[in-house]
């Protein structure tokens, strides 16, 4: 993880550490990266799980370096890649500077938050208490939540934001600031996220068809990226990727009625993704079925869990 070129930048003073974003799905964390980073780096989506691999938010300023990793959501693992999130996600814990323990003010402490807080009793890491989403609740609700917290775990610091609205971000960067210890700059000033851009890629076409699927397709979705090349002369690149799926019905969802959905997937992710080279992109999509791909250790390791890399 620490392995750049980067590691002269080591200035007296300078701070550095590994922050890691925890909480149930839905609760914000892919808002709260993406107002921090400023790019659309973790992808967005109203359902859970969606974020699957550790991505990294880089954050760069005059003084600190903080690389935010965002583990997929600690919950009770239903099959073998819910146990392999799992596993992720515990080692993350271990290895960070601090976890930001994220939560919904809307939804109040749940089975989910318990679950998590039995976790973090095996931790020594600081963890921050961040309660998001205060732009949803009345002011004179937001007091209530906090002491109930309170009673349940001793947090470093309980800071209430919207990573929507903006509400007391920087106050809470400011805090994460103070905990993490003096280290080089990891990375390069101008670097966002340690996924190589196909891995991006992967992950907007997905957003995409979740997000357009709605209620139609579970979570039951892979996306592989094909073939990525620039066109000879030409200053456009050939993307082509397979959204993957578990059954012929949603095979038939996804291509839609005369293949209208899937244009739609296309049109919406080539945009995305156009502006992540910053090039011209012709976006090739296919759909293809593979019956329980999620219990398929193998071909969870072709479609980028690859466990080796945690």
């Amino acid at each position: 993880m620490h392995n750049n070129q980067n590691n002269t930048i080591t200035n007296k003073g300078y701070k550095s550490g590994f922050i890691s974003i925890i909480g149930r799905p839905n609760v914000g964390k892919s808002t709260f990266l993406n107002r921090v980073i400023g790019q659309k780096i973790a992808i967005m989506s109203d359902k859970p799980q969606t974020t699957r691999n550790k991505i990294q938010g880089v954050l760069t300023l005059s003084d600190t370096q903080m690389v935010f990793i965002d583990t997929p959501g600690i919950h009770k693992p239903k099959h073998k890649l819910g146990d392999f999130m799992m596993k992720v996600a515990q080692n993350t814990l271990k290895e960070v500077d601090l976890i930001l323990f994220m939560v919904n003010a809307e939804e109040g402490f749940g089975r989910g938050e318990e679950f998590i807080l039995e976790k973090f009793q095996t931790v020594s890491t600081p963890i921050f208490l961040v309660i998001n989403k205060i732009d949803q609740i009345h002011p004179d609700d937001l007091l209530p939540i906090i002491e109930s917290y309170k009673e349940k775990y001793n947090f470093e610091e309980i800071v209430p934001i919207s990573a929507l609205e903006g509400n007391n971000v920087e106050r809470l960067l400011t805090q994460i600031k103070s905990f993490l210890p003096e280290g080089p700059q990891y990375y390069p000033a101008d670097q966002v996220t340690d996924h190589p851009e196909r891995f991006i890629i992967t992950e907007l076409i997905r957003e995409k068809a979740l997000h357009l699927t709605r209620e139609e397709i579970p979570h039951s979705l892979a996306v592989v990226l094909d073939k990525m090349e620039r066109q000879e002369g030409k200053d456009i690149i050939h993307v082509m990727a397979t959204v993957i799926v578990e059954r012929d019905s949603q095979k038939g969802i996804i291509i839609g009625k005369k293949g209208s959905m899937l244009k739609e997937i296309g049109k919406r992710a080539r945009v995305d993704i156009e502006n992540l080279l910053g090039s011209k992109v012709f976006l090739e999509l296919w759909v293809k079925v593979q019956k329980d791909w999620r219990n398929k250790m193998s071909q969870l390791r072709d479609y980028g869990f690859n466990e080796d890399e945690y």
